[in-house]
């Protein structure tokens, strides 16, 4: 494969490749574990890092590594929509965001209407074993007039393996088929006919193509060993079921499950903003009507995947259970052990990744202002202001650095006013800021480009193209006093639920406090008692790891 990498300028954001006689920017970073057939490069970066995801954010590198992601996880990390950029924030198809007016509209939906009563969907589910995922094993023995084995322990075996294939037999064909049949494929017809063009078929299915075949595959060879089986029962005792379980349990079943469970959040949240619009819930309305959905909706077929692979665990350990050799046993119940490691690697890159979607809108929204902004008593000539640029404040912010810990909207007691303020706990500092909006502007952010993990407040933030400004400097945990005030100091201002934060250096001295009011008597407490909390594992955690000690002169 001729494939060449080079740069067209200088600024590292900005990548080309060349395959064959095309060449193809690449502007949303690169994996270079997908890199392996490239030949021969002249940056010794891509060596280093070979099997490394490698993300480019504003102001951030991202460095997870293969412990962390998987392939399948890189791919979707490196999927244009976790890009925000100058060119992410445009909206693709402009015209679809203003929607079509009167006349116009009501053409566009009877066209839609139109176009879907076009579309025949034939019987898709006319497979061999179609018939036999609601039997059996002993009425399928009967049907093929076949005595079952007289050995009751290896008769368990085969009725648990056949569990699994019939179980499998429903997934494939009542979910995934239905999925990329009805849905999937209806919205590929509809956009060949300029409908739905900006509805992304990545963000709702996934890799369901994928997991689809893999499905197949497994519940076809499952079917192949019942078949031989039966066939030549006389001359073969016992099922040759092992070698199926071992090539796709340790081969792309799981990691294929792992691909679509990482995007599924995701997806569910842009099905949801999709349901506000008009042609989409026509389209939705049409699938779901459908006779082979059996009247499934679509967040029910969804989530199939997600169910699917917390169950094989438990299919597994039936077979194993009701396996008397030995030498199975132990092969089945390591295939087990591989299929919940894969699991909880799942959820640990399900965490990392939703962290990691959060804090990268946390670096959009979360404006810091320069220091003479911050505070007025500090005068910077024009000329001057660039020896002042915080060149690191967007690296603050990062999910490789701090986790989150609590959250959430407050109101600041100021001499002449109540500022309505954004509060963030991290675990390592606490960070104030002050909410701005600004009415939604036609064209707006994607809805759907949101992460599902913030806060409703965030989002509306986000919707009205608003952002949060730091007010003064971050405080961090082993210098933040918290205090609760008696009601009867602060009523006479008319404070109710009241707080005080105070910012202490190092020298014990107070140099901010925030006197905050929250909407109840129960937010106050949880406040206090997570900053509490906080407070005390940093401390912990300092007293573990010593720092160096400070210079005198800060």
């Amino acid at each position: 494969m001729d494939l060449q990498i080079f740069s067209g300028r200088q600024n590292k954001e900005n990548f080309w490749y060349q395959k064959g006689d095309k060449i193809i920017p690449a502007t949303m970073g690169l994996v270079p574990s997908d890199l392996t057939g490239l030949g021969h490069h002249n940056s010794g970066f891509y060596e280093h890092r070979r099997s490394s995801v490698v993300l480019n954010l504003p102001g951030l590198e991202v460095f997870p590594g293969d412990l962390l992601v998987s392939a399948g996880a890189a791919d979707y990390l490196c999927h244009p929509l976790l890009l925000l950029n100058s060119e992410s924030k445009k909206p693709r198809w402009p015209f679809s965001k203003r929607g079509v007016q009167g006349k116009d509209k009501n053409k566009h939906i009877s066209d839609l209407e139109d176009c879907l009563s076009s579309l025949k969907i034939t019987d898709f589910r006319d497979y061999e074993f179609h018939t036999l995922k609601d039997k059996t094993w002993n009425e399928v023995m009967e049907m093929h007039q076949k005595l079952p084995t007289n050995q009751l322990d290896l008769r368990k075996q085969q009725e648990a393996v056949w569990e699994l294939f019939t179980s499998e037999c429903t997934y494939f064909l009542d979910h995934l088929l239905v999925l990329k049949m009805i849905f999937m494929n209806t919205l590929k017809y509809l956009q060949t006919h300029e409908y739905l063009l900006d509805v992304d078929l990545w963000r709702l299915f996934a890799n369901l193509e994928e997991l689809s075949q893999t499905s197949f595959g497994f519940v076809n060879s499952l079917f192949r060993i019942f078949k031989d089986y039966i066939d030549i029962c006389e001359t073969s005792p016992s099922l040759d079921f092992i070698s199926v379980l071992t090539k796709y349990f340790r081969g792309s079943l799981c990691q294929s499950h792992q691909t679509y469970c990482l995007n599924y959040s995701a997806a569910v949240f842009y099905l949801e903003s999709l349901k506000q619009r008009h042609d989409f819930g026509i389209y939705l309305k049409w699938c779901e009507q459908h006779d082979q959905c059996r009247r499934l909706h679509l967040p029910e077929l969804l989530v199939a995947p997600l169910h699917r692979l917390t169950r094989y665990p438990l299919l597994l350990k039936n077979i194993w259970k009701r396996s008397t050799d030995s030498t199975e046993k132990i092969m089945i119940y390591s295939i087990k052990e591989k299929v919940e490691k894969a699991i909880q690697d799942l959820e640990g890159k399900v965490k990392w990744l939703d962290n990691f979607q959060k804090f990268r809108h946390l670096q959009e929204i979360v404006v810091w202002p320069p220091l003479w902004d911050r505070d007025k008593r500090f005068f910077i000539p024009e000329c001057l202001k660039h020896i002042f640029k915080e060149h690191m404040a967007e690296n603050i912010l990062s999910p490789t650095n701090r986790h989150l810990l609590y959250e959430g909207k407050l109101t600041l007691a100021e001499s002449t006013r109540f500022l309505d303020v954004y509060l963030f706990l991290f675990d390592d500092f606490l960070l104030v800021t002050k909410t701005k909006r600004n009415k939604k502007k036609l064209g707006g952010s994607d809805p759907g480009l949101m992460c599902p993990s913030l806060t409703a407040e965030l989002q509306t933030v986000i919707r009205e193209g608003g952002s949060c400004t730091v007010i003064d400097q971050p405080i961090p945990l082993d210098r933040l006093l918290v205090r609760g005030l008696d009601p009867l100091h602060v009523s006479v201002f008319g404070l109710r639920n009241a707080f005080l934060i105070q910012h202490e250096n190092r020298y014990r001295q107070c140099i901010a406090a925030f006197l905050l009011q929250a909407q109840t008597e129960n937010i106050k407490r949880t406040w206090i008692a997570q900053i509490t909390a906080a407070i005390s594992r940093f401390t912990k955690k300092l007293s573990s790891f010593p720092l160096p000690a400070e210079p005198s002169g800060i």
